[in-house]
């Protein structure tokens, strides 16, 4: 029996699976059930019989917003732990379902396709684009990552898939200083491949017909033997890159960096949802 899930939807078009955040109201950030559901649907992809595309898209507006601020929030406000080495363990553990999603997508046998169907910022903007196998994106899928200005870390191994992508010093400026890249700059930078001016339903659309061309006149198997081939050698420094990141978030919050710098930004969206209640 197909499994139900609460915060994706999960979709098969001939040789195509199609996971997509359905977490609009909230620009599908990582709160809910959204990241272990989307681990059980790329697992379930992964051991298809017919598939050769795994697309990962979102709902609505946006790709994903990344953490869940409010929500995070709320739990490190919750963290009284005084041992250090205790408080280190627990945010591990929190870590752990992350941590799981990349890998699965890292190990993932089908080509990994992501389409940006719009922005993406933080977690959203920096797990999936150096992981994927190809990148397709709307004319309004803007990146930002402000792990800096959060007192974070660039998490799961994006500090390093990410290099790989665009370069050292482009990386640097992305994920160091937050900037802002607009879709034209990261189709330039190589970490897109296309740029469409579709968006919603045509973007949607347009995605899966550009997928069924190649399928049309490309062998499945091959394009999966081309991705293994390429993707093997670097699948251990990848993990690793992972773990090194988890551990380095765990000890930006085990100093209590981060926690300041969520309150505020907490206080910033309430205020902004005072204000529209208001009009």
């Amino acid at each position: 029996m197909a499994r139900t899930y609460s915060d994706i939807k999960l979709e098969i078009k001939g040789q195509i699976g199609i996971i997509k955040f359905n977490r609009p109201k909230a620009l599908n950030s990582f709160g809910g059930n959204l990241i272990e559901n989307t681990i059980s649907a790329i697992r379930t992809l992964n051991e298809h019989p017919d598939t050769i595309f795994t697309v990962l898209t979102g709902e609505g507006r946006f790709f994903s917003a990344g953490a869940d601020v409010k929500a995070s929030t709320e739990r490190h406000a919750m963290d009284t732990e005084t041992d250090l080495a205790s408080t280190k363990l627990k945010f591990v553990g929190r870590f752990g379902p992350a941590q799981e999603l990349l890998r699965s997508m890292i190990d993932h046998k089908k080509v990994l396709i992501l389409a940006l169907n719009g922005p993406a910022v933080g977690g959203g903007a920096a797990w999936f684009p150096g992981i994927a196998d190809i990148v397709l994106a709307s004319s309004t899928a803007w990146l930002q990552c402000p792990f800096s200005a959060l007192g974070l870390v660039p998490e799961y191994g994006s500090a390093f898939s990410f290099a790989q992508s665009i370069g050292i010093h482009r990386t640097n400026d992305f994920l160091m200083f937050g900037r802002k890249l607009t879709p034209k700059e990261l189709l330039d930078a190589g970490l897109y491949n296309y740029v469409w001016e579709e968006t919603g339903d045509a973007f949607q659309a347009k995605v899966v017909k550009f997928l069924e061309d190649q399928l049309a006149v490309n062998d499945g198997k091959s394009m999966c033997e081309m991705k293994r081939l390429q993707n093997d050698p670097i699948r251990d420094a990848r993990l690793l890159a992972v773990v090194r990141s988890t551990d380095a978030l765990a000890e930006r919050f085990v100093e209590g960096a981060p926690r300041k710098r969520f309150e505020a930004k907490k206080k910033e969206l309430d205020e902004k949802t005072a204000t529209r209640s208001k009009i």
